[in-house]
């Protein structure tokens, strides 16, 4: 074994370098803006935005000459025309669709009869159905416009009256590649109901070149000519097949609303560049759909999972309480293990709590404890701090040596450790008395090579302590509980963790590979065969960040350092017996639960977001309340197990909204970051020593 002294440091250029992604920030809030366009032109289009249903309402009759005038309204020279149908001329006309339920079957029956009829399609119909369009297209009928959503133009703007039309106009243009004049106003009927409103509408339209078509009286006779208006369902295909089949009077021609008047025009060819921007309108539409669809499935699928993985928490959780009590009652005995422990402590300016983590670890009730301080290049009076309590204790021993990070720190202490259990811990981490004995016990087992601790916040009195701390408790002692039981450990905390030399040895020590030492190094032990378990009466606390910038720095690089493990172990996926049962279990739940649902959240909360405004604050209001009540009821739980006052549960409410949201930003960042190949230092948070005072305050 060679002494510090003649090892060569390793330089830590590989995670030195950094290359910060900044724009990918730009490119998510980017991407959240496209999402919620894609939210709203879909919703948009299914009436989930302004509604265009139309209540009954007082009108005022439109001027008395377009109501005695035809059905059919335009202008020439600056003049307004109304047209009839010559006798014995009848136009069907259809109102809404194209609908692949019956606008097929409509069709059907005309082409048996050898009619031709006029559709009032809506945009966002034809452009969710463009086969049946170019059908009806193909088949020789008119089409005139209904509109992109049916919208009732008498009470929208005149700005959205012109998107209606607009939109209609360029979906014609993508499905059909055509125009149209013709233009029937949704909710109306004949030129004789006409309100006020209604035919202000209709004047701008007719003022922009459409030819406005209403319907003939139901009393006016086919024989005198009619333009019969019949709204598009079902029910329209059995009356159509009653007119064809047995007309009203004899000698009828059943034609277009265009053929019937001798209007040219009517509908007409587009340019390329029309029919260009219309197919991008139409991709458009059918892309927010599909992606509005997707959330929809996307909001179950991630409902389902959080249940499942929910059940399977307590469920498993269940069996390790079970394992629990089994070991507390063999408590009267002599310990199982009593073997000497080394101590390893890498300290890297970690003055303000170095010297409560030794005092803790010297009042161990273990009896046989050698402590390891590897200061690592520290630049404040850590090394002094440490010297001074070894000067009081010979079983301290103070190691220095150049700044290298903290693998290699570790690797150094390992180098002069005496004994074969060695307990890895961080600079600010204060111990329980008690905590060296019980966390070694479960090594009495030949087959464990490591045993996690219960890592607990210290300094947990502002509402980020809090937050913290629920997250210590429920994400990551509860998910340890599981992980022991299903054999699949992905990270002994660097805090408190304990190891056989001999394994560690096996594993070629700590790799500098990543940032997340402690959890590269798991996985390498759980591939190597070794069992992982959590001991949860070993209990250590731990100074979380106090500020949200500390607190990004340090998820930031816990995140980022997974990702690097998660990578680097990939191949325990296909791997056979204890690896390949921690690829499968381990791996898989991290990629699903820390990685891919994480990433995908920024989306899920536009899609919220526009459930709340858009589709019912009552329905999106129970939702959250019942995944409110989904973490209540596990971070209760949770709290239960670890013997916890339930009090920072009143925080849960604003975590949701606002911590929750910063550490999905973390994995977005921490992904962006890998994929782009950028490298990161191994950031260190400022200690203040609040857990150590927290610690004397805070009942177990």
């Amino acid at each position: 074994m060679l002494p510090p002294s003649s090892r060569t440091p390793r330089t830590p250029s590989r995670h030195a370098r950094r290359r910060d992604p900044r724009a990918h920030w730009l490119l998510l809030v980017l991407t959240l803006a496209v999402a919620a366009t894609a939210l709203l032109f879909s919703g948009y289009g299914r009436h989930e935005i302004a509604p265009t249903a139309a209540p009954a309402r007082d009108c005022a009759p439109a001027p008395q000459a377009v109501r005695s005038g035809g059905a059919v309204l335009s202008e020439s020279g600056g003049r307004l025309r109304s047209a009839r149908l010559p006798a014995r001329t009848v136009a069907l006309t259809y109102d809404g669709g194209p609908d692949p339920a019956w606008t097929p079957r409509l069709l059907d029956v005309l082409a048996r009869h050898h009619a031709k009829a006029t559709f009032f399609l809506s945009g966002a119909e034809a452009a969710a159905h463009p086969d049946l369009v170019r059908r009806i297209r193909d088949e020789g009928h008119e089409i005139g416009s209904h509109t992109y959503t049916d919208a009732d133009l008498a009470r929208t703007g005149a700005a959205r009256s012109q998107l209606e039309l607009a939109l209609t106009q360029n979906t014609f243009a993508g499905t059909a590649a055509l125009g149209t004049h013709l233009l029937r106003l949704p909710d109306t009927s004949s030129v004789t109901t006409l309100c006020d409103a209604e035919w202000a509408a209709g004047k701008r339209a007719v003022d922009d070149g459409y030819v406005l078509v209403a319907a003939d009286a139901p009393g006016r006779s086919s024989k005198s000519g009619a333009i019969r208006q019949l709204t598009g369902s079902p029910a329209a295909v059995s009356e159509t097949e009653r007119l064809l089949a047995q007309p009203p009077v004899k000698g009828l021609r059943f034609t277009t609303v265009g053929a019937g008047l001798g209007l040219h025009g009517t509908t007409y060819s587009v340019s390329g560049a029309d029919e260009a921007k219309g197919t991008v309108i139409v991709w458009a539409q059918d892309v927010s759909r599909a992606f509005a669809d997707g959330m929809t499935w996307l909001m179950a699928a991630a409902g389902v999972i959080t249940v499942a993985r929910l059940v399977l928490l307590f469920t498993v959780a269940r069996v390790h309480v079970s394992r629990t009590r089994k070991k507390r009652r063999r408590g009267h005995r002599p310990a199982l293990v009593a073997d000497p422990v080394t101590v390893i402590v890498p300290a890297y300016n970690e003055e303000a709590g170095i010297e409560a983590t030794l005092r803790s670890l010297l009042a161990s009730t273990h009896e046989y404890v050698q402590i390891i301080v590897v200061d690592d290049g520290s630049s404040d009076r850590t090394f002094e701090i440490a010297e001074s309590v070894r000067a009081e204790d010979p079983r301290v021993m103070v190691i220095r040596q150049p700044n290298a990070g903290k693998a290699a720190a570790l690797n150094t202490g390992l180098s002069w450790a005496e004994f074969d259990i060695v307990v890895m811990i961080d600079g600010d981490t204060v111990f329980e008395p008690d905590a060296i004995g019980r966390l070694i016990q479960p090594l009495a087992d030949p087959r464990v090579g490591a045993v996690s601790g219960n890592t607990k916040v210290g300094n947990r009195q502002g509402i980020l302590g809090r937050w913290q701390h629920l997250e210590y408790v429920i994400g990551f002692n509860l998910d340890r509980r599981m992980f022991d039981v299903l054999e699949c450990m992905p990270t002994v905390p660097g805090a408190i963790g304990a190891f056989r030399r001999e394994a560690l040895l096996g594993v070629g020590g700590v790799s500098e590979d990543t940032l997340a030492e402690d959890t590269d190094l798991t996985m390498a032990l759980c591939r190597a065969g070794w069992r992982v378990v959590y001991e949860e009466s070993a209990i250590a606390w731990t100074e979380a960040p106090s500020t949200v910038k500390q607190l990004w720095k340090q998820r930031y690089r816990w995140c980022y350092g997974t990702l690097q493990a998660m990578w680097k172990h990939r191949r325990a996926l296909v791997e056979r017996g204890a690896g390949g049962k921690f690829g499968r279990r381990g791996l898989t739940y991290l990629a699903v639960f820390q990685t891919l649902l994480p990433l995908l959240a920024p989306l899920v909360d536009v899609f919220a977001v526009y459930g709340l405004l858009f589709q019912g604050a009552a329905q999106a209001g129970l939702v959250w309340l019942a995944f409110t009540a989904v973490q209540v009821v596990s971070a209760v739980y949770a709290l239960r197990l670890d013997k916890e006052r339930f009090e920072p549960l009143w925080t849960m409410p604003l975590q949701i909204f606002v911590y929750r949201q910063l550490m999905y930003l973390v994995v977005v960042q921490s992904v962006v970051t890998a994929l782009l190949g950028s490298r990161l230092r191994w950031h260190r948070m400022q200690r203040t020593g609040g857990a150590t005072d927290t610690l004397q305050r805070q009942p177990v």
